[in-house]
């Protein structure tokens, strides 16, 4: 197939073989990231600006690492030490920075829509790399190819998905990206934190952890995000991790070849123990290869890339 795509703002409207697509230039992009010299130059000339007005440490390393194995010349923002901190508006900082000629914009906020707000407003492509409570693309996919890679296929796996289900953008995109190729999805946590909608997605929705781990091919497990927290959704750390953190007692349950993901970061002996997060079934350093390799497909199809140069 051919790419269409200005922009990657979310995965509500990929069909299954554009995500194939992705996959497969990852694939390709994978292969480059094994050799001695770890670049080729088929992004050469382009300018990727990582305009990040959250924090992060996984999602931006892994798109500026993505930037510069295809010789982009990659640009970090920050707004901690921008004009943000005068009270400048994201459209005008967005369009000041475009102004310097950017091809992509890679773009992190804590306003649901903003990515899709500057696409309407800025010629350049734009990816989203997380807004709001609303999508994290490429995580959706790197989730995806991490599981293929392991499994083999999604079509028929029990996935279930544990935790802060209500903040959760990750969680948002994976219902598109594992749910669309054939996984049979689970979401579990506490009743204050799973939103009702989440039953009108195919998903099976359960408070009982057991119930959702029991069978599990894959299990993902999402930290509390207490930053975005501003009422009491559970009684404590404690009583929440009790409830809901991934031991070895209810890991058990789980397919005996079931495996562990986790976005990160991890709240060690909150959603998960330490045991768990650093056994041999985990694949949460799995997860952050593959999102070098997924973030260089999408850098590189929306630049105008159709095969790998080598």
């Amino acid at each position: 197939m051919e790419w269409h795509r200005r922009h990657v703002l979310g995965l509500s409207d990929f069909q299954p073989e554009e995500m194939e697509f992705v996959i497969d230039t990852a694939r390709s992009m994978e292969e480059v990231l094994t050799r001695d010299i770890k670049k080729v130059p088929a992004l050469r000339g382009k300018t990727v600006v990582n305009l990040f007005f959250e924090a992060s440490t996984r999602t931006r390393t892994s798109f500026e690492m993505a930037g510069k194995r295809l010789s982009a010349d990659v640009v970090n923002f920050s707004s901690g030490t921008s004009s943000v901190t005068k009270g400048e508006t994201l459209l005008d900082t967005a369009r000041n920075i475009e102004a310097m000629k950017p091809n992509i914009l890679v773009v992190r906020h804590p306003a649901s829509g903003a990515a899709l707000f500057l696409s309407r407003h800025l010629s350049c492509s734009i990816v989203n790399a997380g807004d709001g409570q609303n999508e994290h693309p490429s995580q959706g996919l790197l989730d995806l190819y991490t599981i293929l890679k392991v499994k083999g296929k999604i079509a028929g796996l029990k996935i279930a998905i544990v935790g802060d289900i209500l903040h959760s953008r990750v969680v948002r995109s994976d219902l598109h990206s594992l749910g669309r190729m054939g996984a049979k999805l689970w979401l579990c946590g506490p009743a204050t934190l799973v939103p009702r909608e989440m039953e009108r997605t195919g998903a099976v929705v359960t408070g009982d952890i057991r119930e959702a781990v029991r069978g599990a091919d894959v299990i993902i497990m999402l930290r509390i995000q207490l930053e975005r927290q501003n009422t009491a959704y559970f009684p404590s750390l404690r009583e929440y991790s009790r409830r809901y953190g991934l031991n070895r007692d209810v890991f058990s349950l789980a397919k005996d070849d079931a495996v562990i993901m986790h976005p990160g970061p991890i709240n060690r002996g909150v959603e998960l123990s330490d045991e768990l997060a650093d056994c041999e079934r985990s694949l949460v350093l799995r997860q952050v290869e593959s999102g070098v390799a997924v973030r260089m497909a999408l850098l590189y199809l929306l630049a105008g890339g159709s095969h790998v140069a080598h």
